[in-house]
Parts: structure tokens; sequence; C-alpha cells
């Protein structure tokens, strides 16, 4: 058995009945003691970690008090909202499918995306596909972002993207779940339940949200979990095989695209690794053995953990106040 295999299992190696009894019974008492809600909003995406942080809700306080949304727009894959049907229907909740992409296009999100990739591609035009993906980071070179587009006869091309364009790109796309979130307050509040968010242990310590976007929620379940373990609460909690098997995508793209390309040096599994063994002060060639990669990546790849960490720090922050203000609580 490989280094790689033993850590993977390490990383398994939990209670998974303790942990699910553990989330649940917290989501209960925030809801009660301190939210002061009567349910929960999630929305599905299709994807593992909403399909886990919504099998967990209604575990916590049963089908009846949970409501779930399915957030398409012009760009999602039919895939997903596929798999949302079913994983509703699964858990017998109600549920509201709302296309966001009209309101998408109204503040102009389409347009400013695509008059940002035109500056790339001047070709690029209706019919045409785009998505992003990160490079250098795990070399031990700066992070740098291609853009690739798909023409509509199936022609791929690659460049790379100049700061002001990827910034264009990344903040028109960043409506979306913008909007999403809009959404799901606006239902939480016509409810009176509070806000599930999504993320696990990798995309909350990486900063792989949006501020204000899907990095917004009342609870948030499954933060401390390595998505690992997320798949295995999959598998544990019944969730149907289409959502077990489901590869990790970023479903922000017209193009299909992977987390890793988008954001991680590594796929989710090895990912995983990287930051276990960070998180555990294992030195960069231990790491370098586990993956069986050469020292200078395994070294690269935690600098790239660190420098995630500190330049996505302000994600996490609340609004900075001059100076404090006392709220007698």
């Amino acid at each position: 058995m490989s280094l790689k295999t033993d850590i993977a299992q390490e990383i398994l190696n939990f209670d998974m009945d303790a942990e699910v009894e553990k989330i649940t019974s917290n989501m209960r008492a925030l809801l009660s003691k301190k939210l002061h809600k009567r349910g929960l909003v999630v929305a599905m995406s299709g994807g593992i970690d909403s399909s886990v942080s919504s099998a967990l809700s209604v575990k916590a306080v049963g089908p009846k008090k949970v409501f779930g949304l399915l957030l398409p727009e012009q760009d999602s894959s039919s895939d997903s909202e596929t798999k949302g049907h079913i994983l509703a229907k699964h858990h017998g909740i109600e549920y509201l499918v709302h296309d966001i992409a009209p309101t998408l296009q109204a503040i102009g999100c389409y347009q400013w995306r695509d008059e940002a990739i035109k500056a790339t591609f001047p070709e690029y035009g209706e019919g045409w596909k785009n998505k992003i993906v990160i490079a250098g980071g795990s070399e031990g070179q700066f992070n740098h972002f291609q853009l690739v587009v798909q023409s509509p006869a199936g022609e791929i091309t690659e460049k790379r993207l100049g700061l002001k364009e990827y910034l264009q790109i990344v903040a028109a796309t960043n409506y979306k779940q913008r909007i999403r979130k809009t959404v799901e307050f606006f239902h939480a509040d016509r409810l009176n339940y509070a806000v599930v968010g999504t993320p696990n242990r990798v995309e909350y310590d990486q900063g792989f949200f949006v501020k204000n976007g899907d990095g917004s929620a009342d609870i948030k379940p499954i933060a401390h979990l390595y998505k690992t373990q997320v798949y295995a609460l999959a598998k544990h909690l019944g969730l149907p095989e289409a959502i077990c098997n489901t590869t990790p995508t970023t479903d922000t793209y017209s193009m299909p695209q992977g987390q890793d390309e988008f954001y991680y040096a590594l796929p989710y599994q090895e990912m995983d690794i990287a930051l276990w063994c960070y998180n555990k002060n294992m030195p960069a060639n231990e790491l370098a053995k586990v993956l069986e990669i050469a020292e200078e990546q395994a070294a690269f790849i935690y600098k790239d953990i660190e420098a995630k960490r500190k330049t996505t720090a302000p994600l996490h922050w609340p609004a900075i106040l001059i100076e404090p203000v006392d709220l007698g609580l």
C-alpha cells in the first residue's frame, strides 16, 4: 500500500454516524437558540457539497422545514439541473427552479464578460464557449490565467489573459453567485428560514468562493470537512448514485471546467492530501513522497496554499469598522 493511499484512508478514518449527529444537532441548536429561524434554505447545484449539505439539513429539521432552490443560468450544465431535481425528489422537500439568466442579462453579466473575452479573441461571438484555467502555482511561478475558447465548429484555442481582462471576466461571472445568494435570502426572509452555505474545507480554507455570493450564509455545516470526507458522507447518507459519483465542476463557464483547472493546483483527492499534510505540519519532502512528486514541486504546492490563504483572507472578513461600536451583546 502506498503512502498516498495510507493518508487518503487516514483522512477518511472518522466516525460518520457521530459526525452526522454532531453537525445536525448543532444545526438545530443554532436555528432555535441563536438564529431564531424556522427552517433551512439550500441552493442545490447537483454537486456533492450542496447535496450533502441538503441531506444534513433534512436530517436536522426534517423535509417539511427545508426549502430547495435550483438556480440555473445560460451557462449551467443541464446535468446540474437534472441532478438537482433528482436530489430534491429524493429528499421529499419543496423546491423551486428559478432561472437567473434574465436577471444576469439585465445587469450586464454576459455583456461585460464577452467584452473582456473579445479583447483577447476578437472573433468571439454567438455560439462560442469559454472557460478560464489556472497555471503556474504548482510549478513555483506566479499564478496566471489562460482563456480557453471553443468556436461553433469545435476548434479550441487558448491564450494567456491580461490582468484587466481576467478581472473583468471574474467580476462579471461573480454576478452569478451573488444573484443566486440574493434569491436564497429572499426565500429565507419569506419563510423565516436560515440560509445554508455549502463550502467544504478546501474551498473555505483556500478562498474558493465569492464574497457576498456563495461565501454568504447563516450556517456552513461542512466547512470543516475535506472533500473526500464529503463524498464519503454522501454514500453514508444514502444519496442517489448519480450524486455520489458526480465530478466536481465550477458550473460557471460555458465550457466544462474542473475546479482544479480554475483554482487548485491539484485534483481534489490530492488537494485534500496536500492540505491535510500542510495542516499536520508535514515537511514538503514528506508530501513529495506521499504524492510521488519532486520535492521542489511539493514545496511549490505548499507555497501556493499559503499564497491563497493570504490573498483571499479578506473574503472571510466582515466589514471593517473605523472604531469599535458597542452593541451591548
